[in-house]
């Protein structure tokens, strides 16, 4: 390799400079991200900070970005969350006038907290909701606009729906029973690894609540410790023999949260646990049995509150070809939308990442998963 001088050198970038035209500029490496349509839908939608409750901002950008590509747009308002007075709306947009359609593509729009800000790091992508699940929300759009743009959709054929709360008990998508309609096939965006998904464990929580009565720690003959009476009972959960299946592996119990007593020398009065478990198998009132067996061996005055829905395992379509299939272990959407419908799950990057500090996934994640959607969304419409 030969390197010219200095003086030269400075010759050589003047002189290639000199020979353009006014107005003209050195040739420079393109910036792939600001030229793909698609990853500057992720980058915007990964921008807007969207954690559950406050789900209005990304949204209205979704609601613009969409009516700017020609959609007919409609907006449903879901209720508040947790008593707070923000804004929050489900988004349903298609093609035209059809507002029923044969195929149902739909994601999420919240995220989990805290909120983590969009970063580029070379190939990959970070930032939260990069992967859960606004991977899914750009890359369906992105197909059907590339379908739209082939001559291969038609009014009628597909519609798409973005939901909120599906982090916190999923209020969004069923609200979004209330819209009237039913479709043939829908496509839930979640991510699976560029798989599709043959089915997911069912979930249920409850709350354990214990009553002690307060006094100084120097004199525990004189009160009762609610702590005390807890962590038994929670040690006879985490022992408990729960049921099981040959897809779905073990089913798995989860103490996500604790709290109880004011200080190190005062008796507990109060205490409590948040609970939920993975089901492999059986219902949730298979599971509640268990759970209130087990406790009647714990030698306390327990109460315990289970909370509202929760469902067993939940069987998932995937007849499509060319795809691998996987099992998860996570909740969905799915079986919070009423219908007769057949069922498909699908989208990039790894559950692995989604709700930590280090969510990310590859560019050739979104664009795979591209076209991963056009093939589901065509087969479904034969």
């Amino acid at each position: 390799m030969r390197f010219l001088p200095l003086p030269l050198l400075l010759l050589a970038q003047h002189t290639s400079a000199s020979l353009l035209s006014p107005g003209q500029h050195p040739i420079q490496e393109p910036d792939t991200s600001s030229k793909s349509p698609l990853l500057e839908l992720h980058k915007s939608l990964v921008k807007h900070e969207s954690i559950t409750g406050n789900e209005h901002n990304v949204a209205k950008y979704l609601v613009s970005y969409l009516k700017g590509k020609n959609f007919t747009v409609e907006t449903q308002e879901v209720g508040p969350f947790q008593g707070s007075t923000k804004p929050r709306e489900n988004i349903y947009a298609y093609i035209g006038k059809q507002r029923k359609t044969k195929v149902l593509v739909s994601s999420h729009i919240d995220t989990v907290p805290p909120f983590w800000p969009y970063e580029r790091k070379g190939d990959e992508i970070w930032g939260r909701g990069s992967v859960d699940a606004k991977g899914s929300v750009a890359t369906q759009i992105i197909a059907v606009e590339e379908l739209l743009a082939a001559d291969k959709l038609k009014e009628g054929d597909v519609s798409l729906l973005f939901v909120v709360g599906e982090e916190v008990g999923g209020d969004g998508m069923r609200k979004a029973n209330d819209l009237g309609l039913t479709w043939d096939t829908a496509i839930f965006g979640e991510p699976t690894e560029l798989k599709l998904a043959s089915g997911h464990k069912g979930t249920m929580s409850f709350d354990i609540v214990a009553k002690g009565k307060a006094g100084h720690s120097g004199y525990p003959e004189l009160g009762k410790s609610a702590n005390a009476m807890l962590i038994p009972a929670l040690n006879l959960l985490l022992n408990a023999k729960m049921p099981s299946s040959d897809k779905y592996g073990n089913s798995t119990l989860n103490i996500g949260k604790m709290e109880g007593g004011v200080a190190a020398n005062v008796i507990a009065e109060d205490a409590s646990a948040k609970v939920s478990i993975r089901l492999a198998a059986g219902t949730p009132a298979d599971i509640k049995k268990i759970v209130l067996d087990t406790l009647l061996d714990a030698d306390a005055e327990l109460d315990v509150i289970f909370s509202g829905g929760g469902y067993g395992p939940i069987y998932i379509d995937s007849d499509v070809p060319g795809f691998e299939t996987i099992v998860v272990n996570y909740g969905t959407d799915i079986p919070n939308l009423k219908g007769d419908h057949k069922r498909y799950l699908y989208g990039p990057g790894t559950i692995l990442m989604a709700h930590s500090d280090h969510e990310h996934l590859e560019v050739k994640d979104l664009e795979t998963a591209v076209k991963g959607y056009k093939t589901l969304i065509e087969y479904s419409l034969k």
